[in-house]
């Protein structure tokens, strides 16, 4: 998607819940050290949530804001190109909103260059919205809100997991999978699905 130019240097940290329509444990993430592989119905729907607990750009303070983004993508498709709705909380102001907007799609540059999959490889931005988001990471019962377009709601756990980790959040750190139920009628990339794979971890990221 490119690189804005001229935006400072930057550093997010805080806490990942996602959800997708794949059976848990998503086929996509590493387990056990293992790569992951295609989807579990060779399309995935899916969810993403980020509460930035500290995070700066330049003089920007971006603490305490929050993002969501919904994805679809075909494995089939040639490059698996992600289609996605960006979410930016409504309460940040017009320079906080346009960091996040750089940074999560990956216009910044940095971590998300690597670890992000609609960032590193050719994808379709639908829209970038501002919206009243609501999240709660609580570990193992955590949800999020995007308005009334995105709803995500942890409902189980997966026992006995082997380490599982994400590219979104790092492999180079453990999270936890779990099940969760999950909604968008943010069109053109709808759904409604219950008991579903999900995801919970920490984040860091930054332009170095």
């Amino acid at each position: 998607m490119g690189e804005v130019t001229g935006l400072e240097s930057w550093a997010l940290s805080g806490t990942y819940l996602e959800a997708c329509n794949c059976e848990a444990i998503c086929p996509c993430r590493r387990i056990g050290g293992r790569p992951g592989g295609r989807s579990t119905y060779g399309i995935c729907l899916g969810a993403l949530s980020w509460a930035v607990e500290r995070g700066r750009a330049g003089d920007v303070d971006l603490s305490d804001r929050r993002v969501v983004l919904v994805d679809r993508y075909d494995d089939d498709e040639p490059g698996s190109p992600w289609d996605v709705i960006l979410f930016v909380d409504e309460t940040a102001d017009e320079r906080q909103r346009q960091a996040l907007e750089a940074i999560f799609l990956g216009r910044a540059g940095g971590t998300p260059l690597r670890q992000f999959p609609w960032a590193f490889k050719p994808s379709r931005l639908v829209d970038v919205r501002a919206a009243a988001i609501e999240i709660d990471h609580t570990p193992r019962r955590g949800w999020f809100r995007a308005g009334h377009d995105v709803e995500v709601r942890v409902t189980g756990t997966v026992a006995d997991q082997e380490p599982v980790t994400c590219v979104i959040p790092g492999h180079h750190q453990r999270g936890e999978e779990i099940i969760a139920d999950l909604t968008s009628t943010a069109a053109p990339i709808d759904f409604r699905l219950q008991g579903r794979c999900g995801y919970e971890a920490t984040f860091a990221y930054s332009s170095d």
